[in-house]
């Protein structure tokens, strides 16, 4: 069984907007994942991206950045 950490997550308004974080990220090697929204947070949106080992400043500033579109910005054991 895998061991637990806590991960930044970022949720999204809309699928579309996921989506974009993912192209952008892969572009960029902002390493990371698009996962299904974990129980502890609810979003308009199905989909989060999971950050490998980024925390939340670095995430939000490659957001700015890229003048990507978020919902929010959370730390979650998952």
């Amino acid at each position: 069984m895998r061991k637990k950490e806590i991960r930044t997550v970022i949720t999204f308004s809309t699928t579309t907007a996921a989506m974009k974080m993912e192209k952008t990220s892969k572009e960029s090697g902002f390493s990371g994942r698009l996962i299904p929204i974990p129980s502890e947070i609810s979003a308009e949106c199905g989909l989060a991206w999971k950050c490998e080992k980024q925390s939340e400043e670095e995430t939000e500033i490659f957001l700015q950045e890229k003048e990507l579109a978020w919902d929010g910005i959370y730390r979650v054991l998952i």
